[in-house]
C-alpha cells in the first residue's frame, strides 16, 4: 500500500509540474504576441523610436498622444474595466474619426507609452505636454471630449487623482 501511495504521489507531482511548465509556455507566447501587437501598431502609425530619446518625444501623431492620455486618465485610480476600455475605444473612433482596428492599435500604443513612462501619472503629464507641443490649444477640445465621455454616468464624481489630472491638462495647455 505505501508503494502505491508513493507512485501516486510522484504521478501527481509530475502532473502538477507539467501544468506549470505548460502555463509558463502559454504566458511566454502571450508576451511575444503582445510585443508583436505593439510593433505592428507602431509600424502602422509610422512611429519609430529614436536612440537616446524617450518614446514620448518620438510621438508625431496627435491621435497617438490623445489615446495615450485618455488611457492614462482612466488608469489613474485602478486598472480599467472592460467597460471603460470599450467606452474609450468607441470614443476614439467617434472623436478621432478612425476605424475600430485603428482605435484598438491606438490603445495598444497608448498602453505601451504609459508603461514606458513608468505609470499613468507620469505618462499623463509628459504626454499632455507633448500633445500641446504638437497641436497647440486646438487639441484640447477633442481630448476633453474623449476623456469626459469615458467617465461612466454613475461615476459622476472624479477621483482626487483624476481631478488633479484635469488640472495638469489645464497647466499643460496653458489655461492657467
Amino acid at each position: 500500500m505505501p508503494f502505491i501511495l508513493g507512485v501516486l504521489g510522484v504521478i501527481i507531482a509530475a502532473y502538477f509540474w507539467a501544468n506549470r511548465v505548460r502555463d509558463a509556455g502559454h504566458m511566454a507566447g502571450d508576451l511575444i504576441d503582445m510585443g508583436r501587437d505593439v510593433k505592428a501598431a507602431a509600424r502602422r502609425f509610422g512611429f519609430s523610436r529614436r536612440a537616446n530619446v524617450h518614446p514620448v518625444e518620438s510621438i508625431d501623431d496627435p491621435n497617438i498622444a490623445a489615446a495615450a492620455i485618455a488611457e492614462a486618465f482612466i488608469t489613474l485610480d485602478d486598472l480599467p474595466s472592460r467597460e471603460h476600455l470599450d467606452r474609450l475605444r468607441v470614443q476614439l473612433r467617434r472623436v478621432l474619426r478612425v476605424d475600430d482596428d485603428t482605435a484598438q492599435e491606438l490603445m495598444v500604443l497608448g498602453r505601451w507609452l504609459i508603461n514606458e513612462c513608468g505609470g499613468a501619472q507620469p505618462a499623463f503629464s509628459r504626454i499632455s505636454r507633448k500633445l500641446f507641443k504638437l497641436e497647440g490649444p486646438s487639441a484640447l477640445a477633442p481630448l476633453m471630449d474623449i476623456i469626459t465621455a469615458t467617465i461612466p454616468g454613475d461615476d459622476a464624481a472624479l477621483s482626487t487623482r483624476q481631478s488633479e489630472a484635469i488640472d495638469e491638462i489645464k497647466t499643460a495647455f496653458r489655461l492657467r
